[in-house]
C-alpha cells in the first residue's frame, strides 16, 4: 500500500466527533477511494461503500432518494446486515456528485447521526457550483492530488529520517552531500517520467517497465477525455474541453506557455470569456492545474489575478512526459542538451505548489517580462518569486532581475531552483536544488465549507 499524507487527515476526522461530512475532492485515478477504503476498513467493523456513478449506470437505487428514510431503505437493500450504529458503521459515498440531490440530503443525514459518513467525488467543484440548495454547514472539503514527490520518495524506500534531514538542510539553507544529491536527483528524474498517479507508481516500484507505465498514462488520459465527452453531452452544449486538454502539452512547448484563445478553434474573434465553462471543468475536475497571471504583485496574490492570461499544466508530470517523449526515457534521465525540459520542470513545480496548499500564479508584465511562479509570503505579507531552470544557465534570469529592482513590490525572498546541488545567495536571490520545492508549503489544505 502506498503511503499517503491524507491518510492521517481522514483518520483524524473519523476518530473525532463532527457534524460535517468530510468530502474528498480530486481527479479520477489519484487514489481517493482506495485510501478512504483503507482507513475505513481499519477503523469500522461495519464498512459500507456505495459508488453513485455505478448505481446511476446500474440499479439506480439512489436515483429517486428524497428523504433520509428513502436513503436508509436503499442502503439496506444490499447492506442491511451492516447498518448498526454510528460507532461501528461507516458509510462511504463514492462519486457523490453523480446524484446532486444527495448533496442536499447530507445535512439531514448528519443531523440524524445514525452512522458515520465520508464521501468523495471527481467533479465536485463543478457540481457544487451548479447545486443551489446545499444547506450551510454540511461539508468540510479537502482536495486530494496525485502522489507528490515526498510520497514518491516514500514509495521508493527513502525513509522519514532521510527526508527530515533534507528538510533540516532546506530550513538552514544548506546543500546535501554529493552522494545524497545524486540519489535524490535520480529519483526526481524518475518521478518526472512516472508521475504520481498511484497505478503508475505501483507499476514502477514493481517492475520498472516504462512501456507498462506509459500504457497506464495513456489509459487515464483517455479516461479524462471520455469523462469530458460525457459532461459535454449531459450539459447539452458543444464545449471544447477535449480540444483544450489535448492542447496542454503543446502549450508547454511554447515560450510563453499560456493559453492562446485563437488557437482553440482557430477563430480570431474569440475571447477567454467564451471558454469559461471549459476552463472551469478542466480545473474543477482536477485534470489540469491553472496558473493565473499577476501583473502587479501584492499580498495576497489571489486578489490580484488577471482574467485574460492563463497557463494550464497537466495534473501529473508523468502524463506530460508520456505525451512529449512516449517510451523514450533518455531525454529526462540523461539531461540531453538538445531537449528543453523547462515545461517538464515547471509542471513538476506547479503540481508541488498546488499539492502543498499554495496557489499557482506567475508574473507577467510587458515591460519587465515573466517570472515562472509567485507564492504568497505570509511571514512578510508580500510575495515570493520562483524561477525554475532545467539547464546550466541557471544564473541567467533577466525577468527576475527586473522584478527585484522594483522597490514597491517589497520582495524579501527570491529563489532560483535548478539541478545544481549548491545552496547559496547572491544579489538577493537564493539558489537551491529543484527538489527543495517539496518543502514549500502553506499548510492550508481545506479549500471550502458549506
Amino acid at each position: 500500500m502506498l503511503k499517503r499524507k491524507i491518510y492521517n487527515k481522514i483518520e483524524e476526522y473519523l476518530k473525532a466527533p463532527s457534524n460535517k461530512m468530510l468530502l474528498i475532492d480530486g481527479a479520477r485515478q489519484i487514489g481517493k477511494s482506495y485510501i478512504i477504503r483503507s482507513v475505513g476498513q481499519s477503523l469500522y467493523p461495519n464498512y459500507i461503500e456505495i459508488n453513485m456513478e455505478e448505481d446511476k449506470q446500474g440499479n439506480r437505487l439512489f436515483a429517486e432518494v428524497k428523504t433520509t428514510n428513502d436513503f436508509y431503505l436503499a442502503l439496506s437493500s444490499f447492506a442491511g446486515d451492516k447498518m448498526e450504529n454510528k460507532e461501528s458503521t461507516l458509510v462511504f459515498i463514492d462519486e457523490i456528485q453523480a446524484y446532486d440531490h444527495l448533496l442536499t440530503l447530507v445535512k439531514f443525514l448528519m443531523q440524524e447521526n445514525k452512522f458515520t459518513y465520508i464521501a468523495s467525488g471527481s467533479q465536485l467543484g463543478i457540481t457544487l457550483k451548479k447545486t443551489q440548495s446545499i444547506p450551510g454547514g454540511s461539508y468540510e472539503r479537502i482536495r486530494m492530488f496525485p502522489l507528490d514527490f515526498e510520497e514518491f520518495l516514500w514509495a521508493n524506500g527513502v525513509g522519514e529520517l532521510a527526508i527530515d534531514s533534507m528538510r533540516d538542510s532546506f530550513s538552514k539553507r544548506e546543500c546535501l552531500n554529493e552522494g545524497m544529491h545524486k540519489r535524490i536527483m535520480d529519483l526526481l528524474r524518475k518521478y518526472l517520467l512516472v508521475g504520481g498517479l498511484p497505478d503508475a507508481v505501483n507499476s514502477f516500484v514493481a517492475d520498472k517497465n516504462i512501456m507498462k507505465i506509459r500504457q497506464i498514462h495513456n489509459d487515464i488520459h483517455d479516461l479524462y477525455l471520455n469523462d469530458a465527452a460525457k459532461y459535454e453531452i449531459e450539459s447539452g452544449r458543444k464545449l471544447k474541453i477535449q480540444r483544450i486538454f489535448n492542447m496542454v502539452p503543446s502549450l508547454m512547448e511554447n515560450k510563453k506557455k499560456r493559453v492562446v484563445v485563437k488557437d482553440i478553434e482557430d477563430k480570431v474573434a474569440k475571447r477567454m470569456s467564451d471558454y469559461e465553462d471549459e476552463f472551469e471543468y478542466l480545473v474543477a475536475s482536477g485534470i489540469t492545474v491553472e496558473c493565473k497571471a499577476i501583473s502587479q504583485p501584492s499580498y495576497p496574490l489571489n486578489q490580484n489575478e488577471g482574467k485574460n492570461l492563463l497557463k494550464l499544466y497537466m495534473n501529473d508530470v508523468g502524463m506530460l512526459t508520456a505525451k512529449l517523449f512516449r517510451n523514450n526515457i533518455k531525454a529526462v534521465m540523461d539531461d540531453e542538451c538538445s531537449v528543453n525540459l523547462g515545461a517538464v520542470y515547471e509542471t513538476f513545480v506547479a503540481g508541488e505548489l498546488t499539492a502543498h496548499g499554495n496557489g499557482c500564479f506567475y508574473y507577467d508584465n510587458k515591460k519587465n517580462g515573466e517570472v515562472d511562479f509567485l507564492v504568497d509570503d505570509s511571514t512578510n505579507l508580500t510575495t515570493m518569486p520562483l524561477e525554475i531552470k532545467s539547464g546550466k544557465d541557471y544564473k541567467i534570469h533577466s525577468a527576475l532581475d527586473h522584478f527585484l529592482k522594483i522597490k514597491n513590490y517589497n520582495i524579501r525572498e527570491a529563489y532560483v531552483l535548478s539541478n545544481e546541488r549548491l545552496v547559496f545567495s547572491e544579489s538577493g536571490i537564493t539558489y537551491m536544488p529543484i527538489y527543495y520545492i517539496m518543502f514549500f508549503s502553506s499548510n492550508d489544505e481545506v479549500v471550502g465549507e458549506w
